[in-house]
């Protein structure tokens, strides 16, 4: 059972569509709790080798695979594979090239269909779930649905969301509040969905200094 879902759970929340861009392998799924629920969820892996095995894997499931990369543009997208890092070779940064010290080359590179969020997004998505390796901005810019709860890969280890300036002002602009942070993701809700507590602000804050510690000690450690 993910974190997402157990705190759902505890806010008595339902959800009628939810949605994960960014899935890597079935059982992995960060919205894989609302799939047994048998929830209607859509699921979007840039991979066609591992979107094959989630059509697979959920084929029984309420469940509708888009086997494509989500971009600014419509057309072909070149991927650099790091197996649950994978990520687009424009992108200026992303998890594994910070922390893994990843290096781009064109035996690892390959070619998928990408499109723009809208062609996706019917409008009912009410959960969002966004994990695509420094190109999440590019979900929310042509995102058509409200949804109540999103999570985003923001941040991990050294890593920080390239387009996280442009992250934050669409959130605050589209009247979303924090509610927690993990190792990678930061969830948000809309604002009045329900109060967060101050156990989650503290624990956010906590995250937050750890990240900062991480970096100041890279920093530290490069300087010498």
């Amino acid at each position: 059972m993910t974190r997402l879902y157990k705190k759902l759970s505890a806010k008595k929340l339902k959800f009628g569509h939810v949605c994960e861009v960014g899935v890597y392998v079935p059982e992995t799924s960060n919205v894989l709790d609302f799939i047994n629920d048998n929830v209607k969820t859509t699921l979007v892996e840039a991979d066609p080798e591992i979107a094959a095995q989630i059509k697979q894997a959920f084929a029984s499931k309420n469940v509708i695979v888009h086997a494509v990369a989500v971009w600014h543009t419509t057309g072909f997208l070149k991927l650099s594979k790091a197996a649950s890092s994978t990520f687009a070779t424009d992108l200026p940064t992303s998890p594994a090239l910070e922390n893994d010290r990843y290096h781009i080359s064109n035996t690892t590179t390959f070619e998928v269909p990408c499109v723009q969020f809208s062609t996706i997004d019917d409008g009912t998505i009410e959960l969002l779930s966004i994990d695509i390796e420094g190109a999440e901005w590019y979900v929310l810019k042509y995102l058509q649905s409200q949804p109540q709860v999103l999570s985003i890969e923001t941040h991990g280890k050294y890593y920080t969301n390239p387009f996280l300036p442009e992250i934050t002002s669409w959130l605050k602009e589209h009247n979303y509040v924090s509610w927690y942070k993990d190792g990678s993701d930061s969830v948000y809700i809309k604002n009045g969905l329900f109060p967060v507590s101050l156990l989650d602000k503290l624990a956010t804050r906590q995250v937050e200094l750890l990240i900062g510690w991480k970096k100041f000690k890279r920093i530290f450690k490069q300087s010498r």
